[in-house]
């Protein structure tokens, strides 16, 4: 059987934040949130349940941002002091608050999140944390001097988060780290090695997600500079199959990343993204079908999860759920298809 899962973001209902718009700031305050953010989480695990989605999330109903709904809970960050910089190698300019001090954290940043939903989720449980090189390349330093010393400095507290909700019942964490596909070649320098030191000691399945992004303008004029094929891929694969995680989530609906890059992935289990999150149409459940038929080329069906290109924040509530009901119902007919060889 072919699993499901998402890779991470899944849009606010219009009562909790701003619809269709990324990183909306919230419509409740105090307890009131808490509540907003609980209703949130159960109306998503509802419908990746009704979708036939195997693995769930909360689709970060919990956290306005990836990484600074992390980051607000760490000490060693002024929030004051907002720096302009290049992100993603620099592909647009964002406003990030400034390391100014050793990083700690306060206390578990997401904890109460993962009690709630392993309470109510019928499922294996899925939790994504912001990767260290991503964290790195979303704030400003002015402590630590060298990127690498700091990705790793915020690795230990990752390590931490992670050990913590594993204990609470997370079944996969998954670090998110587009910033892999930016930074290609300081992945085998530093890039795997902070992601050692972010699952040590970790039981459950790890998995790493690299994706093009959110379907935001800067990234949507960002791919149609890289040419017929898009090959970050494959400069960092290697490394990625030759360490410890245990899943890998890559983009593939609608791109132009040769799907042979997966066979670099050989020892590992590969989260297949087979649902453009560019796109407002709908997919088909044949679509899905047709990315996953491709994929199982390179990747044995035993180690093929079918996945989300990415988040899907900025959609709006209707078209992502028919995207889920897509992704669930394309994988039954690769399911079917193989159970009948």
């Amino acid at each position: 059987m072919i699993k499901t899962t998402i890779a991470g973001s899944l849009p606010k209902p219009s009562w909790l934040a701003e619809p269709e718009k990324l990183w909306a700031g919230w419509r409740l305050e105090g307890d009131q949130l808490i509540e907003g953010q609980q209703d949130a989480a159960l109306c998503w695990l509802k419908i990746q349940d009704e979708a036939g989605i195997d693995i769930q999330c909360d689709g970060e109903q919990f956290r306005k941002h990836f990484v600074h709904g992390f980051l607000e809970e760490v000490e060693g960050i002024d929030w004051n002091l907002m720096t302009t910089m290049g992100i993603r190698d620099n592909r647009y300019d964002a406003s990030v608050p400034t390391v100014t001090s050793a990083v700690r954290r306060k206390k578990s940043v997401h904890g109460d999140s993962v009690k709630f939903l392993r309470r109510h989720a019928t499922k294996q449980l899925k939790f994504t944390l912001p990767g260290p090189m991503t964290i790195c390349d979303t704030i400003a330093d002015q402590h630590y001097g060298e990127r690498a010393k700091m990705a790793m400095a915020f690795a230990e507290l990752l390590n931490e988060e992670a050990l913590e909700l594993e204990a609470l019942g997370v079944d996969v964490i998954q670090f998110d780290e587009p910033a892999f596909n930016a930074f290609m070649h300081l992945v085998p320098e530093w890039g795997v090695d902070c992601l050692h030191r972010a699952i040590q000691g970790l039981k459950c399945k790890t998995a790493v997600h690299i994706c093009y992004g959110y379907g935001i303008k800067q990234n949507i004029d960002w791919k149609s500079t890289l040419g017929s094929e898009w090959r970050q891929y494959e400069e960092f694969f290697p490394a990625l199959n030759a360490s410890r995680i245990d899943q890998v989530s890559l983009e593939c609906a609608d791109s132009r990343v040769p799907l042979s890059v997966m066979s670099a992935l050989k020892d590992k289990e590969v989260l297949v993204g087979a649902i453009n999150v560019a796109s407002t149409e709908v997919e088909t459940p044949e679509k899905v079908a047709a990315t996953l038929r491709a994929a199982l080329e390179f990747v044995d069906p035993e180690r093929l999860i079918a996945c989300t290109n990415c988040g899907m924040a900025p959609l709006s509530r209707k078209v992502a759920e028919g995207k889920l009901h897509a992704l669930g119902a394309g994988a039954a007919i690769i399911s079917k298809e193989l159970s009948g060889r």
